[in-house]
């Protein structure tokens, strides 16, 4: 089975990523992968696992906090010690991937798919890819292409006037 989520972007809505991964690929491995996809640069990370309103539930960290004080369910836990299949098990479909900590910086992960592996292509893998992404340290950097994709998608439509000898009533 490949999982197949979705990456957007609260600086950019034009931004998106659709990633298609194995379910057994830890969450430092995805960790890695994001960076690599999107040419950011090693930084320190965290996921946390979101609810159906995004609020931030369980944390995984990409070094191993040690003893925080927490316990139980609460407690951050090394990504590496993780795999997305354990996530989605767990009851979640949402993932926040902090990427700036200082900033408060994220982007939003969700589950949108899963499906059989495609035999010609190899995994993880980047499946659709939208706009530039939001500059890894300078959150003020607009894009020219910053629109919103729904509104590039639909402009093919602007003209439309429809036909106004057309009844409305069947």
């Amino acid at each position: 089975m490949i999982l197949k989520f979705r990456m957007l972007s609260d600086e950019n809505d034009n931004f998106v990523r659709d990633f298609e991964l194995d379910p057994m690929m830890k969450l430092s491995e995805f960790h890695d992968f994001i960076l690599r996809s999107i040419g950011y640069d090693d930084c320190m990370a965290s996921f946390f696992t979101a609810d159906e309103e995004w609020q931030r539930c369980r944390e995984f960290t990409l070094m191993d906090m040690g003893d925080t004080g927490y316990e139980g369910e609460d407690a951050p836990m090394p990504m590496s010690q993780v795999t997305l299949a354990e996530v989605i098990v767990a009851g979640y479909s949402r993932l926040i991937y902090l990427f700036d900590i200082f900033a408060e910086r994220a982007f939003y992960i969700e589950l949108v798919n899963s499906s059989e592996p495609n035999p010609d292509f190899e995994y993880p893998r980047v499946a659709f890819e939208n706009a530039p992404v939001p500059d890894q340290y300078d959150p003020d950097a607009v894009d020219s292409n910053s629109g919103s994709i729904f509104d590039e998608m639909m402009g093919d439509f602007g003209d439309f006037d429809g036909d106004s000898d057309a009844d409305d009533e069947w």
